[in-house]
């Protein structure tokens, strides 16, 4: 188990977090979400060992394996397979074991070594090692590319493999998902649950969080606040602590305002002195909670297009490639007025090729591409972000853009996505990813397109500004057609998807979860061709009927946790009407003492029994985990 004891981080001069205190149970998959800059990535280099706290104790088993992915890839000559293979320490001193041993021809040291490389299976690594790889996008024929021969978003994913194959007890990813595209992050995302490890994921994909996470720590106000459940479990549970909070301010300020009133009125009167005295005095030692700080966030503002043709273009038998090479051949596509259209397929199989056809940074190389003439493309990729000049700042980027647009509005456009103040006169050259991506995107929509197409919109967007984008996209008066690995956005903003697979676009006429299906099922069908199963009973029935096996013995460790989760929900809602009684400022009256009396008692008779029931939950979640561990 990780223990944060009263734990305070700085940077430098700033202090991140301050007098923290959290938990981690072994085998827990925890999301840590905090706004960019609250500390999380700090908090995982202390973690590592690579920091020691302001105060306070990060407390962790000794001898704990930890692994982590590397930020950075030199440009190395070493096959993708060995650079993998290196991060299994266990297999890399076996393997240097036999090769000493071998050139000594010491007989017993030969064997030694090849007990060294049994123990740690190493004779299974490479395999494991090349299905990392092909998990993470690499077609078999790179595994022996050199590390050179990548750029460097597929060197961070050779970094995620290193970090995946490593013997760990305790994995900390940091933005796993930022260098991968949907098919990879899916594969990943299975292959985290069954990955023993206890693991601290840093995401800002909204379904990722919700699929692998048990718990979430969220670092705000310098602080950490624990929340079990998944990502939408800790959205939820958080509002009702800021309703909460909201409504014991409110509480708090009313009952200052009556003892202030008290005290104006009386205590120029010899006859109430005392009373007014002792209402004083009871005022100073008031402790008036501070009102929740306002959260964080953006109101994306798409203004309507001044014409919005229907359609608005069609492909049509249309080939796209380069150097007079296809890469997709045979498109039909009618773009109506209100398209909303996500493009799917595995990486490389050509829906950025498709998206620049589209917005003419291709020409055709067969067939026709026919554009209305009041049809406006508002083009988002990540080469957008590379367009942007660093010598300039924000608002001299939207100066340029619409010259015949004051200042003012100009900032007040700016203003809903971040940039506010004085961050308008920023350059650019100093922005984060996130926020040349925000810039990148305002500008493209500042435009007043009546077609969207956005090519990974979502890549370097923290999850307020991706839930902004969504709803904005939402209310989007046009077409779009959007490539992204974000699924909330594409659950959200699409009504239909074309696939790209196989050099072709067709009508994909499924949902996300079937998507995912079609590719286990590709890779079931692969996995057969290389080799078929054994001729016995098919894997498929089997686990079916281990599951269920499963389900049953921990049916009574579910149904405590069922038992006791029903009981908070009850306690929670009594609790709820108690704060509600107490946020009106009528309950603080003389003629309503009894009545405050009796609800500030039930107030504390209920948090009690919530803190004792969510304590017996909590002890049924771990023997829960202990007993899915013994049996799986």
């Amino acid at each position: 188990m990780i223990e944060l004891n009263d734990l305070s981080l700085a940077r430098g001069s700033d202090i991140l977090i301050r007098n923290a205190n959290a938990r981690i149970h072994d085998g827990q998959r925890v999301g840590l979400v905090g706004r960019n800059g609250s500390g999380k990535s700090t908090l995982l280099a202390l973690l590592r060992g690579e920091l020691d706290p302001e105060q306070g104790d990060c407390l962790m088993p000794g001898g704990w394996r930890i692994a982590s992915v590397r930020q950075e890839t030199p440009a190395l000559s070493t096959s993708a397979l060995d650079y993998v293979l290196s991060g299994h320490s266990e297999y890399t001193a076996a393997q240097k074991a036999i090769t000493e041993a071998e050139a000594s021809g010491d007989g017993m040291a030969i064997a030694h070594a090849h007990e060294l490389m049994a123990a740690c299976h190493g004779y299974q690594q490479p395999a494991r090692a090349g299905e990392l790889l092909s998990g993470l996008g690499f077609t078999p024929d790179t595994h022996n590319h050199p590390v050179s021969a990548f750029s460097g978003g597929w060197r961070m994913r050779l970094n995620l493999a290193q970090a995946l194959i490593a013997p760990a007890d305790l994995l900390l990813l940091d933005e796993p998902t930022n260098h991968l595209d949907l098919d990879a992050i899916i594969w990943l995302q299975d292959f985290l649950k069954t990955h023993p490890a206890t693991q601290i994921i840093i995401a800002h994909d909204r379904d990722f969080l919700d699929s692998l996470c048990q718990h979430i720590l969220h670092i705000e106000n310098n602080t950490i606040y624990s929340y079990r459940g998944n990502y939408s479990d800790f959205e939820r549970q958080r509002h009702e602590h800021r309703m909460q909070a909201e409504a014991t301010y409110r509480a708090e300020e009313a009952k200052r305002a009556h003892l202030q009133s008290f005290v104006d009125r009386f205590r120029a009167k010899a006859s109430k002195a005392k009373q007014a005295q002792s209402r004083l005095k009871a005022l100073e030692k008031l402790d008036a909670a501070p009102p929740p700080p306002p959260e964080s966030s953006y109101e994306l503002r798409f203004p309507v297009a001044e014409r919005l043709p229907n359609p608005l273009m069609n492909l049509s038998k249309a080939s796209a490639g380069y150097n007079g090479k296809p890469v997709v051949s045979g498109i039909k596509l009618n773009i109506g007025d209100e398209a909303r259209i996500g493009l799917l397929g595995r990486n490389g199989a050509g829906k950025s090729t498709v998206m620049k056809l589209l917005a003419g940074v291709l020409d055709p190389l067969e067939g026709e591409r026919n554009i209305h003439r009041d049809t406006r493309i508002g083009y988002f990729t990540q080469h957008s972000l590379d367009a942007l000049d660093a010598e300039a700042d924000a608002l001299t980027h939207m100066q340029r853009l619409l010259p015949e647009q004051s200042d003012q509005e100009s900032r007040t456009f700016l203003g809903f996505y971040g940039f506010r103040g004085d961050d308008v006169f920023a350059p650019v050259g100093r922005f984060s990813g996130g926020e040349k991506a925000r810039l990148a995107l305002a500008l493209v929509i500042a435009k007043r397109p009546n077609l969207l197409l956005l090519d990974e919109p979502t890549n370097h967007l923290d999850l307020a500004m991706r839930d902004a984008l969504t709803l904005g996209l939402q209310s989007y008066q046009g077409a779009m057609l959007i490539i992204s690995h974000d699924r909330s956005l594409l659950r959200a903003a699409c009504d239909e998807f074309r696939l790209v697979k196989d050099g072709r676009l067709s009508i994909f006429d499924g949902s996300l979860d079937d998507y995912r299906d079609l590719l286990l099922s590709d890779k079931k069908s692969a996995n057969d061709n290389d080799g078929g199963n054994d001729g016995g009973e098919p894997s498929r029935q089997v686990q079916k009927r281990n599951e269920a096996e499963l389900r049953r013995l921990l049916k009574p460790y579910r149904d405590a946790m069922d038992k006791a989760e029903k009981q908070l929900d009850k306690l929670q809602s009594a609790l709820d009407k108690v704060e509600e009684a107490l946020a009106d400022s009528d309950i603080y009256n003389e003629a309503n003492k009894v009545k405050l009396q009796d609800l500030l008692a039930k107030q504390a008779q209920l948090t009690r029994e919530h803190n004792a029931i969510e304590a017996e939950w909590l002890s049924a979640a771990e023997t829960l985990e202990e007993k899915q561990a013994e049996l799986s």
